[in-house]
């Protein structure tokens, strides 16, 4: 069976090596050593200033929209894990959808202008597939109507954008640790910040809100243990060599696949992306799911990532609408991509057999179009 992802798994010895330190100090949790050791070489690897090892990539979410106090409508992408809406509306604020761009899957910035009210506290947005959002049209728009921008950016992990890590763009950033990103921490998660006086508050809302008997106000159980931070410590010095494999795997598809029947989403200029993902585009549903089919049948699982696009989820819709916010781009976007496994060690003759199982569903024809 090949999964559209498998996690990387450390050397076992290396990893018992932290696993005999934490029996010694019989320390678990509660900001532990290895959190914080993980933390700082974090900071170091991304070159960011502030940095909080969380539980997952969703919980930071939250904290991102908690600590800037957006309680109403949050301009979001459509074209986005499930956990990026869940996470506003766990926080008690609307949704409101601005759809995608053609090329990339990102929100659309000259979509969101229009989207703007009163009520409008924030954007989130997601930097899908690990490639940039358009960051510096997005800024502007947040400058001019004073909003604070929240970025999900789960993905991108390693990826930098203007030479910068894309997590170090946006008033908040999130990223998710969870065993299939390009870094894991098996679970986990941070959230980045330049601000001293915001990275004090999130460390407080990730314990409960207090610190022995000081109390800062309403806090969340967010922290992760050192059997994570362990994990995340294993893992990080293989990130460089994980992303070069991910991306001979890349090429290899590249190489191998029939591109006048498919697409791909198209990278921003200023990328040095993490080959986090490998999505296909194809010219319908009906070529979609028949590729899938002739994928299963040989054991391949690829992913309809995302699927559905999240302005059609019932519980998304704004309190009292009744009908789903049109996105007609993401729509379509989210009933044509397909993600191909894609992961470290792939074998360069599965990606051949992944490829070659494509490109002969791809030149099967229909009956009904056969005159």
């Amino acid at each position: 069976m090949i999964n559209v992802t498998k996690s990387y798994l450390p050397d076992l010895d290396e990893y018992n090596k932290y696993l005999k330190g934490i029996w010694e100090r019989v320390h678990l949790t509660n900001d532990g050593p290895l959190v914080r050791q993980l933390e700082d070489q974090l900071k170091e690897f991304l070159g960011v200033k502030y940095l909080k090892f969380c539980t997952n990539g969703t919980i930071v979410l939250q904290m991102a929209l908690k600590a800037l106090d957006i309680t109403k409508e949050v301009i979001t992408t459509p074209f986005s894990y499930v956990a990026t809406t869940n996470a506003i509306l766990w926080e008690g604020c609307t949704p409101i959808f601005a759809d995608v761009r053609p090329d990339d899957y990102n929100i659309d910035p000259d979509k969101i202008e229009a989207l703007i009210t009163k009520d409008t506290q924030a954007i989130m947005a997601t930097h899908v597939y690990g490639n940039a959002c358009r960051i510096e049209q997005i800024q502007a728009i947040a400058d001019k109507y004073n909003l604070k921008v929240i970025y999900d950016a789960a993905h991108t992990f390693g990826a930098s954008y203007n030479g910068q890590s894309i997590l170090s763009y946006g008033d908040l950033s999130t990223c998710s640790f969870h065993a299939t990103k390009v870094f894991h921490t098996v679970e986990g998660g941070c959230i980045v910040t330049d601000n001293e006086e915001m990275a004090d508050k999130l460390h407080h809302y990730r314990s409960f809100g207090h610190k022995n008997d000081t109390y800062y106000g309403v806090g969340i159980n967010a922290k992760n243990s050192e059997l994570h931070a362990a994990m995340g410590l294993c893992v990080l010095p293989k990130v460089p060599e994980l992303i070069a494999a991910r991306k001979e795997r890349f090429r290899l598809y590249d190489s191998q696949l029939d591109f006048s029947k498919i697409t791909r989403p198209s990278l921003i200029p200023g990328m040095d992306y993490n080959y986090a993902y490998y999505p296909v585009v194809f010219d319908s549903e009906e070529t979609l799911l028949r590729v899938m089919e002739a994928l299963k049948d040989n054991d391949i699982m690829p992913r309809r990532y995302f699927y559905p696009s999240l302005n059609m989820l019932p519980f998304a819709f704004p309190p009292g609408s009744g009908t789903a916010q049109p996105c007609p781009i993401s729509e379509d976007a989210a009933l044509r991509v397909l993600c191909l496994p894609l992961y470290p060690d792939l074998a360069e003759a599965d990606v051949d057999r992944i490829a070659s199982i494509v490109n002969m569903a791809l030149a099967i024809v229909p009956e009904r179009c056969i005159a």
